[in-house]
């Protein structure tokens, strides 16, 4: 064979010259790369492709823990571990798994994700079940959490509430709580008007000096934990909505509040209403204060619209609110009484929004019609300034011509413009929507 015939050695190419090809593949080519031959494999496996690693459990996969043990954990600063928590056999694999990264030093950072995070009522959970979780989850995140070498970073427990509940235990456990970051607590509830309260002391959070998102759930906010999380270089804070009871859970004052937009002049504080369908009807008169620095709201899944409220929000936080989303079921278009109440209103309350809050660049509107020559004063009152608008439910009727609407919005918005079909939100996969929504909002 001459040499011009000859294969290339490619398993020859000098380490320098393959790290720096591999350097500049994206992720999915540099991983198709790394089945070339044995010495691009190894190149492959290197710290700086790993800096996040996403560990989907998989049943049929009995060597799975074993490649983490002997490749990943090794790698991977940041862990994401993808489970279904109503499944037996992934909560015995998470055991082992945790364990396994409690003993690694490297992953610092560890975030759960699951569909079924609001799937489990804890108040009929039996004795055994609570100390399955326990064992299975606590226990090992504890271990984790108390490791005073290269100690943990961020902990999200993916808005499960079963695990929520022991996020005293997490912060009590923690060995260097001055280097967390980040700490998820918030949850999704089950049943949304009846649950237990979690009890934090403020204290062990005040613990925590380098923490810059902080997520709760609405019942563990106080005045004073408002006063202690002022020292907190925080950036952002997430507060999610589910009940409200009254003998349990003091209202938050506006004086606090007062204290800390003073203190916190641009932090982004996101406001989630997850399934509240009671607390939706007292959302101005027992969540939202005039000083409350609201930037993002976020109405999700709770069975009507509060026009009062949103009107509220455009008068009081008119110097704040960047984004809404209200989002809900799609039956209501049927309802041909609500689309009655809505066109006698004085005014849409998006409209109001979009006139009144000088920072809006975001509004999301699905389960609630809207009539498309108020779609279009919006477009006219935000113009480029509006980086999204998303709208799903449009009553057509009377409407001379769906093309030049959509088209007059496309050039208002700068950008090309139409309405979302509804069919294309299948109501059924909401708890995934609103897991997602939350994801989201922590990662932005």
């Amino acid at each position: 064979m001459s040499f011009s015939q000859r294969q290339p050695e490619w398993h020859n190419l000098p380490a320098v010259a393959l790290n720096r090809i591999f350097d500049h593949l994206d992720p999915e080519d540099r991983r198709s790369a790394a089945s070339v031959c044995c010495s691009w494999r190894l190149s492959f496996f290197r710290k700086r492709y790993f800096r996040t690693f996403r560990f989907q459990l998989d049943l049929a996969r009995d060597d799975q823990l074993a490649f983490f043990h002997r490749s990943m954990a090794n790698l991977t600063r940041e862990l994401i571990v993808v489970f279904d928590f109503q499944n037996a056999f992934h909560i015995q694999k998470m055991r082992r798994l945790l364990y396994k990264v409690a003993r690694c030093d490297n992953i610092q950072r560890l975030r759960f994700q699951t569909h079924n995070a609001g799937l489990v009522a804890i108040g009929s959970m039996h004795s055994d079940q609570l100390l399955a979780i326990e064992q299975c989850f606590v226990e090992p995140l504890k271990l984790f959490l108390s490791r005073t070498r290269q100690p943990c970073q961020l902990l999200d427990l993916g808005a499960i509430e079963a695990l929520t509940y022991y996020g005293h235990d997490f912060l009590k456990s923690m060995g260097k709580p001055q280097e967390l970051m980040q700490l998820t607590l918030a949850s999704i509830k089950y049943d949304p008007s009846h649950y237990p309260i979690l009890s934090l002391d403020t204290t062990l959070l005040q613990k925590c000096a380098s923490l810059q998102v902080l997520s709760l759930d609405y019942d563990t906010l106080s005045d004073e934990l408002l006063h202690t999380i002022q020292v907190l270089p925080l950036r952002k804070l997430l507060i999610v909505v589910h009940g409200l009871d009254s003998e349990e859970h003091p209202e938050v004052s506006e004086t606090a509040w007062s204290h800390f937009s003073d203190h916190f002049s641009s932090i982004e504080l996101v406001l989630t209403l997850v399934y509240a369908y009671e607390a939706i009807e007292l959302l101005q008169h027992r969540v939202l204060r005039r000083n409350m620095p609201v930037t993002h709201v976020r109405l999700l899944f709770c069975e009507q619209m509060n026009e009062e409220a949103l009107e509220w929000m455009s008068v009081h936080h008119s110097e704040t609110l960047r984004s809404i989303h209200y989002v809900d079921s799609m039956y209501k278009h049927f309802n041909h009484m609500d689309y009655a109440r809505h066109r006698f209103q004085r005014q849409d309350p998006f409209i109001m929004m979009a006139w009144r809050c000088k920072q809006l660049e975001e509004i999301v509107v699905h389960g609630y019609s809207m009539e498309p020559h108020n779609i279009v004063g919006i477009a006219r009152l935000r113009g480029r300034q509006l980086k999204r608008l998303e709208v799903s439910m449009i009553d057509w009727s009377g409407a001379a011509s769906m093309n030049a609407y959509n088209e007059e919005i496309s050039t208002l918005l700068g950008q090309q413009w139409s309405p979302i079909d509804p069919n294309n939100i299948p109501s059924s996969l909401r708890d995934q929507f609103v897991y997602e929504m939350l994801r989201q909002d922590l990662s932005q």
